[in-house]
């Protein structure tokens, strides 16, 4: 009997010290572990721009009865946390709202560094995982990143592809295409799931992997130096958008996807 417990506590601790490890950044209440910023305006919108507030733009409101985060669209703004991570897989769940100014365009930043403002004059130097309708898995160097991907000749994702390195004058540009297009109908509520390991990173949307960038470096000086971990922005930057979760659990390797 003593045998049996002591099997049946090391069950019960190891359970727990799986579910230790998974991280609501979305608390269902407000926003005390995030940063907002602020940035420019979308094109033809100025006026939205004088008129914005960090509390227009990113708010917890009621929707299906749960409580998810509402982001405006109205503004380039970011919202960012106030930790850096890595070695984790996020998962977040989203889907658009009725409201386009420019376009349904928004995007994950993950190993975001330095300031707000230096990229695009409103968010921190990062790597973008697209959440735009129809480039939605596509990976963007934003500011001083860049990353290898193995792609065709038209800068898609592919697996059998030539790995090119991205990023600001270099041979595939700042962006590279996802390998298909497997966001679900708008309205729907959408899950993208980020696998970041090291200086290597997954982009999953609903289930299917469509990215893989590598070698993921920061320039500093001039020089690239590796680039393992950061905060995490969510952009607004056009179009109204719900959040219902956004989960990160640590991992201690990179799973064969």
């Amino acid at each position: 009997m003593k045998k049996i417990f002591i099997i049946s506590f090391l069950i019960v601790l190891c359970f727990n010290s799986q579910a230790q490890r998974v991280t609501s950044l979305f608390n269902g209440k407000d926003f005390s572990n995030w940063d907002i910023y602020i940035g420019s305006a979308l094109s033809g919108f100025d006026d939205l721009k004088e008129k914005a507030t960090p509390e227009s733009v990113y708010s917890v409101v009621d929707l299906d009865g749960e409580k998810v985060i509402r982001i405006s669209g109205d503004v380039n703004a970011s919202i960012a946390t106030k930790e850096e991570y890595g070695n984790y897989h996020l998962t977040l769940v989203y889907k658009w709202g009725t409201t386009k100014y420019t376009d349904f365009n928004s995007g994950l930043l993950y190993h975001s560094y330095g300031d707000f403002g230096f990229a695009l004059a409103t968010w921190m130097s990062s790597i973008e995982c697209q959440l735009k309708t129809g480039s939605n898995g596509d990976a963007y160097s934003m500011g001083l990143t860049a990353f290898d991907i193995k792609v065709n000749e038209d800068n898609q994702y592919d697996e059998k592809g030539k790995l090119t390195s991205f990023g600001d004058d270099m041979e595939g540009g700042e962006i590279a295409s996802k390998s298909i297009d497997n966001e679900n109908e708008h309205g729907e509520w959408n899950v993208i799931e980020l696998y970041a390991y090291g200086q290597k990173t997954i982009h999953v949307v609903n289930g299917v992997k469509v990215m893989e960038c590598d070698n993921i470096t920061k320039i500093v000086d001039g020089d690239t130096t590796p680039l393992t971990k950061g905060k995490i922005q969510i952009q607004s930057e056009g179009g109204e958008m719900f959040i219902q979760s956004i989960e990160l659990e640590s991992i201690s390797s990179m799973p064969n996807l």
